[in-house]
């Protein structure tokens, strides 16, 4: 008996649900009577999750792909989840984050994930795309986004195709929201630092890979050297820390040299 009760207080919340979400939308922006019906809103979801409490049995920690998943459940609604792309409701949803990409997710969408943890692969593969916008072209990709295989197209139909800068794929909206990143390969060939649009896989490798020294640029560009004033002065002062540690340690300049090429000019 006390299930129908609960059953029957479901429906009707969920039709006071419909209503206020009408009286929003008809109501004049920023008005009082728009305000009150979005507190209102937030209180029937508040009380709708309440007796629906599909989350409670949901573990704290769930491995997947090499995420390492943590439940979250906070105030905040700045939240997108990164499978759907709709905005994660902190008040009214659990959620789930990564903690080695940030990756974040409604645990509804948890078990649609098909992309690795990003965080793998700057583990095992800790290298930057040197070519700029390697582009191949949308036939290349049978038409079909690069990360979840959906169909895109350049006219928008089913769904736009948006290119990413870093890798020169596309990729539907769902995996590509038009972030803006500094291109690796646009800095060390022509000293560009404009941001351009990137994929959210992208996104998340670059803001993992910025701290790692893993660019040897006397090796990429040398000639970079020769037209950018701060280049030459960060190797002057490299060249002499390291002639300083050798001295202290008693090495040989040819021994700084052959440990650290890098650096020094050549003879």
């Amino acid at each position: 008996m006390q299930g129908l009760f609960v059953a029957f207080d479901i429906e009707n919340l969920k039709r006071a649900i419909d209503e206020v979400k009408q009286v929003i939308l008809d109501s004049p922006e920023h008005s009082e009577k728009q305000k009150d019906a979005v507190v209102k809103l937030i209180h029937l979801r508040l009380k709708l999750q309440e007796l629906k409490d599909p989350d409670e049995d949901e573990p704290n920690i769930q491995i997947l792909l090499e995420h390492r998943f943590y439940k979250e459940k906070s105030k905040s609604v700045k939240q997108f989840c990164d499978k759907c792309s709709t905005i994660i409701w902190g008040l009214l949803q659990t959620w789930y984050i990564c903690t080695g990409c940030y990756y974040r997710c409604h645990s509804k969408c948890l078990n649609q994930i098909t992309k690795a943890c990003v965080r793998s692969k700057v583990s095992h593969q800790s290298e930057f795309e040197l070519n700029i916008c390697p582009e191949v072209g949308l036939d290349r990709q049978d038409y079909r986004c690069a990360d979840c295989r959906q169909p895109i197209s350049l006219r928008g139909v089913p769904t736009e195709a948006r290119r990413c800068d870093y890798t020169g794929q596309y990729y539907c909206s769902s995996c590509h929201w038009n972030d803006v990143a500094v291109i690796p390969a646009r800095v060390i060939h022509n000293w560009d630092f404009e941001a351009h649009k990137v994929c959210r896989y992208s996104m998340r490798y670059l803001t993992l890979m910025i701290s790692r020294p893993v660019l040897k640029l006397r090796e990429i560009n040398p000639l970079l050297f020769n037209y950018v004033e701060e280049l030459v002065e960060i190797r002057v002062c490299l060249d002499l820390i390291i002639l300083l540690g050798c001295e202290s340690g008693g090495w040989r300049t040819r021994d700084c040299k052959r440990h650290s090429p890098f650096f020094f000019k050549e003879e």
